[in-house]
């Protein structure tokens, strides 16, 4: 059997976790393992930034994912950036076993608001479905609706959903079916003939 493993950040809360594993499995249809918190990602954080890089994260990620584990999702609440973008939501390895997403800026009190917390649980999803998408071979959708619409502000966040539209299910369906295949030694295919 195959799982998809969480794991978080201390400071992530257990109903945000909850939620995103609920609605994982939901989407995905893998048992969701939850892991044992991270360490702080201090090893991530450029001072000047005030940032931690989600590469140097997935780096790390990649070095601790279970054998079991098909994806390898990661949640936490540091502000998350790439070199060539002042932020970002989350990052994941396309078509590769990890992704992590960032609460942060997902949060209504980042932008000065009160605290709302069904809109960052919904948001929170949204991300984490998306970011999964990637490392199942889905890219970025052009259908606004879709969990795979590329999100670079809140508002794209917010009007986007949190399933993925019919093409990228459809793809979703078709790569997923290729994951479960056997794989043949090309040598013992060669003793077949």
């Amino acid at each position: 059997m195959s799982f998809i493993h969480v794991t978080h950040t201390r400071e992530v809360e257990d109903d945000v976790l909850t939620a995103l594993e609920m609605w994982l499995w939901h989407t995905f249809g893998s048992e969701i393992r939850r892991m044992a918190p991270l360490a702080d990602p201090a090893y991530a954080f450029e001072a000047k930034r005030r940032q931690y890089s989600s590469s140097m994260i997935l780096q790390e990620l990649l070095e601790d994912c279970p054998a079991e584990a098909v994806k390898l999702l990661a949640v936490t609440e540091k502000d998350l950036f790439i070199p060539m973008l002042s932020f970002v939501y989350g990052l994941a390895q396309l078509n590769g076993k990890v992704a992590v997403i960032s609460l942060a800026r997902l949060r209504q009190e980042f932008y000065g608001f009160a605290e709302n917390r069904p809109l960052l649980l919904a948001r929170a999803v949204k991300e984490a479905v998306h970011e999964l998408g990637h490392t199942f071979g889905l890219v970025h959708c052009l259908n606004k609706s879709c969990a795979m619409s590329l999100s670079t502000n809140i508002r794209q966040v917010d009007a986007k959903g949190d399933k993925f539209c019919a093409d990228c299910t459809y793809l979703l369906q078709q790569n997923l079916e290729l994951m479960r295949r056997p794989i043949m030694n090309p040598i013992s295919r060669e003793k077949q003939r």
